[in-house]
């Protein structure tokens, strides 16, 4: 090849490698899809709840389902709450006296019973005081956790929630900036995991105010910063709604009242019908004495129906209340 052909072709490749380089101007950027702005009900939906402490306390104080039930207007849906204390979505909670695993083999138990159309998580505060090392394998059982939801459960449609922010409150209860910071982390990476797994987002760790400003929370809604009180969790309800993306009409109070403790009447009902006190006895290692008496269990339904229907009731009152002028 003689100079002046290899000038030419050096000169060619240099052309072709700046224009594969060169950003192209005309053609739009791609982007991931926009979440919608409002996740769709449907008349009859079976709304589950299933988490850790958040949720499982919402049960004390009746405040979410009451609003939920209102926001939806002529629309009506169940909701069950299956929220335990201290889980995680490895299940470490619900297992008795077993591994994890039998805590994942109760729940879906509790799922078959139940059969949800609708279900809303909230797991991962314990990383709030854990190091964000174990993200990968924490998101790695949150997507077992809801390959196990939606194979007791075909087309049942997740709603995954952070968990809220924590609060510091004065000494000698701890400074939890840096746990704070942790859950901040936490939720980018349950929204891009939310997006992979087809779920619906909500934002509840900025909803409730986002990361706090370091130093003692003024007004607090928690007991002791990181458990919420009724206060709280009314804020936090109102918030849930919010970002579900529906608008809560303005009922009475005397009426949401009655229609919340009908709602804690219901869920005592169905918390005793799912996690009777004496389950080792009914259902466990010692059935053999007291097991006769686990055909009692079911005799909680129709009761728990009954609640259902009060709730409905009460709820139409509250409604037809709000739309007077």
């Amino acid at each position: 090849m003689n100079l002046k052909s290899l000038a030419g072709l050096v000169v060619l490749l240099s052309a072709s490698f700046a224009s594969a380089q060169a950003p192209e101007t005309d053609a739009p950027a791609a982007s991931a899809p926009a979440q919608p702005t409002s996740f769709q009900f449907q008349d009859g939906d079976r709304v589950v709840l299933i988490g850790n402490t958040v949720l499982e306390r919402e049960q004390r104080y009746g405040s979410f389902e009451p609003r939920l039930d209102l926001a939806l207007g002529e629309e009506k849906v169940t909701v069950r709450n299956l929220a335990w204390s201290g889980d995680t979505v490895f299940g470490h909670a619900r297992s008795y006296f077993g591994p994890p695993e039998e805590g994942l083999q109760r729940l879906s138990g509790h799922l078959e019973m139940l059969k949800p159309t609708v279900v809303i998580l909230c797991y991962g505060s314990e990383l709030a005081f854990e190091r964000l090392g174990g993200l990968p394998e924490f998101l790695t059982g949150y997507r077992n956790l809801l390959d196990l939801i939606r194979s007791k459960a075909p087309g049942v449609r997740v709603i995954i929630a952070t968990p809220p922010p924590l609060e510091t409150l004065p000494p000698p209860l701890p400074d939890l900036t840096a746990a704070n910071k942790n859950l901040s982390s936490l939720r980018d990476a349950l929204r891009k995991f939310a997006l992979m797994q087809n779920a619906y987002f909500v934002d509840w760790f900025e909803l409730m105010g986002g990361l706090p400003k370091p130093g003692v929370i003024r007004k607090p809604l928690t007991e002791n910063g990181v458990h919420y009180t009724r206060e709280g969790y009314e804020k936090l309800s109102a918030k849930l709604i919010e970002g579900l993306g529906l608008k809560l009409p303005d009922a009475p109070s005397p009426a949401l009242e009655n229609l919340r403790r009908a709602v804690i009447a219901k869920d005592t009902l169905f918390f005793n019908r799912w996690r009777p006190h004496n389950e080792t006895y009914l259902f466990g290692f010692r059935k053999h004495e007291q097991g006769q008496n686990a055909k009692e269990i079911p005799m909680f339904d129709p009761l728990i129906a009954q609640g259902d229907a009060t709730i409905q009731k009460l709820k139409e009152e509250a409604l037809q209340q709000a739309r007077r002028p």
